[in-house]
């Protein structure tokens, strides 16, 4: 199975997420904030990102670019998941380069399935 890194700043969520997706036997790393998602990202060379939006100091979107900019990581593929549902958040998401974009409260059948759909891609 796939290697995943989760990052998000509220415990909860990580944990249901981590959960939701080991489930599944793939093996996951997480990071409360991104700088430590992007320390994980760099050295643990994920197969895919599930990854929130609204943290303190560097955003998710901040940190997508950042992966992107960099050689190692510009190929992981990134989900968005956030609290941030208007259609407005979403299609930037996406014009960000995300593979897709999931709002919280997770449904796990949206989650699962968006996960195979990039890991298939």
């Amino acid at each position: 199975m796939a290697k995943i890194l989760i990052v998000d700043d509220s415990l909860a969520h990580l944990r249901s997420l981590k959960s939701i997706v080991e489930e599944e036997g793939h093996e996951v790393f997480t990071a409360e904030d991104c700088e430590h998602g992007l320390d994980a990202a760099r050295s643990q060379h994920p197969d895919l990102i599930l990854l929130d939006i609204v943290m303190p100091g560097m955003n998710g979107f901040q940190l997508n670019r950042k992966l992107h900019n960099i050689a190692d990581t510009r190929k992981i593929p990134i989900i968005f998941i956030s609290i941030k549902n208007q259609q407005s958040d979403i299609a930037w998401g996406l014009r960000q380069g995300a593979k897709a974009y999931i709002t919280k409260p997770v449904n796990k059948k949206e989650l699962l399935s968006a996960i195979d759909e990039t890991l298939a891609s």
